[in-house]
């Protein structure tokens, strides 16, 4: 089986909860989070932490929409 890498997100997606991979000097980084803006060849992730990424557009070799995380257990929901 061979995996390929789609760019499956649009300026569209910005408020989904999205995954990416990028190429960084030595290889490959992930960011998960909330696309909150792509302007200029530029997207930015809020990870679940609040830290915002920062990410050259073109770096990304891989990115699509991912469903809400599910509820943690023990938590209650409000």
């Amino acid at each position: 089986m061979v995996a390929r890498l789609v760019i499956a997100i649009t300026t569209q997606d910005i408020g989904a909860r999205i995954t990416t991979r990028r190429r960084v000097p030595g290889g490959f980084r992930d960011a998960v989070g909330i696309l909150v803006s792509w302007a200029d060849g530029v997207l930015e992730v809020r990870k679940k932490d609040g830290t915002v990424v920062t990410i050259p557009e073109e770096s990304l070799v891989a990115a699509r929409v991912v469903p809400a995380a599910p509820p943690r257990p023990g938590r209650m929901q409000q």
